[in-house]
């Protein structure tokens, strides 16, 4: 089954649409987390930089997944590629000239962070369409495998990058990245539609997906978890190339290979996940996952030394593809079909609560210390699922 997946034309494209965005992700990330302390010397501002990418994904996730089921899917994709591209063009002349500064990368960060919030009602609702419902699960482990290898990719391409060269060459990369990506969603052909129901409006449709939310215990659950990890979860990466930096002491192609160890984890954890998770597995690793996430994130900010750090993130990438991969996947087989494309939008709004999390965790830096404050979110994280478990409890049943 994984095979023949994997070899459908748009399938292929469809994944490399992601792949190049999500490695002009991680190059940036890193340059630009770098940088800005470089500037700056705040693990605050390092913290918001990373926080205005996942902004729009509270701001317009809901809203674009409306949208997505009145125009098409393809037409949507273009543009997303092609608003990422002109963005990474736009910095990369700024950074030639001298003339880059803190605030451009703000805005390009939120900017690109629009782009993002459109993958989950855009993109994998199309992977979705090629693929079908029963091969989702080990479609989007297809997929998070992909986005891992970019996490592994793209930090130490732009950790040698910066040590050879100035932060321009990671701007003059992701653009030629995007720039193949744009051409790559060109050549779609299948997949382009959201839903065979289009008659709903705008506004009702946007409506519709939270009232059958309230409905579906199972569905609610999935949510749930997502904004508890995405709020006291996933906003501690910020804070990787700080403790790098800071505590072990790494140059950037250092900082850039411990930041790439969670994508070597995520990238086998993704490909184990394609061959052996099974459908009635899928709840309880949901929940798992992230429990062990935390607990992983604790033992990061007490590791000693930096091979202990890299270890840890190792495994902390591999037990976060059960939450990455499990998210979609469950939306998607527990949603109607007229339905998938307005709750996977709910998804990526609930996604979108990380900016909660990244000024939480840049401001517990700030008052304790970056390893003070992953401990703390962690511990909280922890406290969080346990009081959230009558929401969740029915994803551990087959």
């Amino acid at each position: 089954m994984t095979r023949h997946l994997f070899f459908l034309p748009d399938f292929q494209r469809l994944l490399f649409v992601g792949f190049s965005a999500s490695l002009v992700r991680w190059l940036e990330t890193l340059a630009i987390a770098l940088f800005a302390y470089r500037l700056t010397e705040s693990a605050f501002i390092v913290a918001m930089l990373s926080m205005l990418r996942v902004l729009p994904m509270g701001l317009f996730g809901a809203l674009i997944g409306a949208a997505a089921e009145r125009f098409g899917l393809r037409s949507a994709l273009m543009l997303v590629a092609g608003t990422a591209m002109s963005t990474s063009l736009a910095l990369a002349v700024l950074a030639s000239l001298g003339w880059l500064e803190v605030w451009q990368l703000a805005v390009a960060n939120f900017i690109n962070g629009i782009c993002w919030a459109s993958d989950n009602p855009v993109r994998r609702m199309m992977i979705g369409n090629v693929a079908g419902p029963e091969r989702m699960g080990t479609a989007i482990s297809l997929d998070v495998a992909s986005n891992n290898a970019s996490r592994v990719l793209g930090p130490m391409l732009a950790g040698a990058l910066l040590a050879q060269y100035a932060i321009a060459s990671v701007f003059w990369l992701g653009a030629l990245l995007l720039a193949l990506g744009f051409f790559a969603a060109l050549r779609l052909r299948t997949g382009a539609t959201a839903s065979p129901a289009h008659a709903a409006s705008f506004i009702s449709g946007f409506g519709e997906g939270f009232r059958w939310l309230r409905g579906d215990s199972r569905l609610l659950g999935v949510f749930m978890i997502t904004v508890i990890f995405n709020v006291f979860g996933w906003p501690y990466t910020s804070l990787v190339p700080v403790i790098a930096t800071d505590y072990f002491h790494l140059s950037p192609d250092g900082a850039g290979l411990l930041a790439g160890c969670e994508g070597i984890g995520g990238l086998v954890g993704a490909i184990l996940f394609a061959k052996l998770a099974r459908a009635r597995w899928y709840g309880r690793i949901y929940v798992a996952a992230v429990a062990v996430y935390f607990a992983t994130m604790i033992g990061f900010a007490a590791a000693p030394i930096a091979p202990a750090a890299a270890a840890i993130l190792l495994l902390n990438g591999l037990v976060a593809v059960g939450f990455s991969v499990m998210q979609a996947t469950l939306v998607y087989r527990l949603s109607p079909i007229e339905m998938r494309a307005r709750l996977l939008g709910v998804l990526s709004l609930c996604i979108g609560t990380g900016p909660v999390g990244f000024l939480y965790v840049g401001f517990l830096a700030e008052v304790l210390s970056p390893r003070g404050a992953t401990v703390a979110v962690a511990a909280q994280g922890l406290l969080a699922l346990l009081l959230t478990r009558r929401w969740w409890r029915l994803l551990l049943r087959p």
